[in-house]
């Protein structure tokens, strides 16, 4: 299949194969950033405050909603009954018209081409770089591979999120999903040369908030070590699925380390029984709403997001290649193995 389907196609522009042993040379490749497993909510483990607004979500429906409409419209505009020229095979579901997804070959996750994605936003170095469109950092999070993967990605956003939208509001749900999107699409073209396309750097940044959230609000968690394995559980089982080919780990790693610096910033709960101490008698000492560990960690955590966005960005922007930094990284996305080896993606 090398050289034919989706996630293995080149261009043909000359630029290499894959990431390879020098990180990945410029192919076709649409790299997925795909989560396959589903999350516990874990409102059980903590202690809540009769006073803490519970809030409706409603952003995560309304990302539902564009990610499936952004999908529709890539394939209306991919048309493969149209473009396909049949070398590859036949258009899968025929039935569909425009909306039929490209020949097995061609994308095993039924969905479009490279070529269309790439046309619609997906991410990429030399489009990023050279060419100075910078949007697609934004764009390729709202773009997916195929069916398979919109819907993995999808159900992971709802498992996942439904419980920090509650507990915390749109607001900062939303700052943490699409700051960690865009810090795992930086880290992803810093170190990779093919085209990627999905959500999963917003969704393992909901992951890392969620751990950071853990440890800033340890002292109201009933059950803190049950938490912390089990989201470290789930961290490194999905980490783990990031070194099989054709997936973005570097999106993955770069969406969590956002998101868990975010969790720091925006996540942080108030002693309980804060908002009681309007209610308290004169004279009496109120404690502070933070704890100091709170104040400590949102300072060094806001520091760390200003730098590491202004370093990466700047090295991205004057066209850095990270792997010659970082010569054993192309390990952290790739593990090469008997059965596929990662020079040939």
């Amino acid at each position: 299949m090398r050289g034919e389907d989706l996630e293995n196609r080149g261009r043909g522009d000359g630029e290499g194969e894959g990431e390879g042993e020098g990180g990945g040379g410029g192919t076709g490749e649409v790299k997925s950033r795909s989560n396959y497993r589903t999350y516990p909510v874990y409102s059980d483990f903590y202690t809540r405050d009769d006073s803490e607004t519970q809030w409706t979500p409603w952003l995560i429906p309304m990302f539902v909603v564009a990610n499936v409409a952004m999908f529709l419209a890539v394939m209306h505009v991919n048309n493969c009954p149209k473009h396909n020229l049949g070398l590859q095979g036949k258009c899968v579901a025929r039935f569909l018209g425009r909306f039929s997804f490209e020949p097995i070959k061609g994308n095993p996750l039924f969905g479009p081409s490279s070529a269309t994605l790439e046309k619609l936003g997906a991410l990429e170095w030399s489009k990023v770089v050279q060419k100075h469109q910078g949007w697609r950092l934004v764009t390729c999070v709202w773009l997916h591979a195929g069916v398979i993967h919109l819907v993995a990605n999808m159900l992971s956003l709802v498992f996942i999120g439904i419980r920090l939208e509650q507990q915390f509001g749109f607001v900062r749900f939303g700052i943490i999903y699409l700051l960690s999107g865009f810090g795992g699409s930086i880290l992803s073209t810093f170190f990779i040369r093919n085209i990627s396309v999905g959500a999963s750097g917003g969704l393992f940044g909901l992951l890392g908030a969620m751990l950071s959230e853990l440890f800033t609000n340890w002292t109201i968690y009933t059950n803190k070590v049950a938490a912390l394995i089990t989201l470290l559980v789930i961290i490194v089982i999905n980490l783990g699925i990031g070194i099989l080919p054709h997936v973005d780990n570097y999106a993955h790693i770069g969406g969590f380390l956002v998101g868990f610096f975010l969790g720091f910033v925006v996540l942080p709960r108030p002693q309980y029984g804060w908002s009681e101490h309007q209610n308290l008698p004169a004279g009496v000492r109120v404690k502070s709403k933070y704890k100091s560990y709170q104040y400590a960690f949102w300072l060094i955590s806001l520091a760390m997001l200003i730098v590491g966005f202004t370093v990466a960005l700047v090295m991205l922007f004057r066209g850095e290649n990270g792997n010659d930094h970082c010569h054993w990284c192309h390990y952290v996305t790739c593990v090469p193995t008997s059965r596929w080896n990662c020079g040939e993606n």
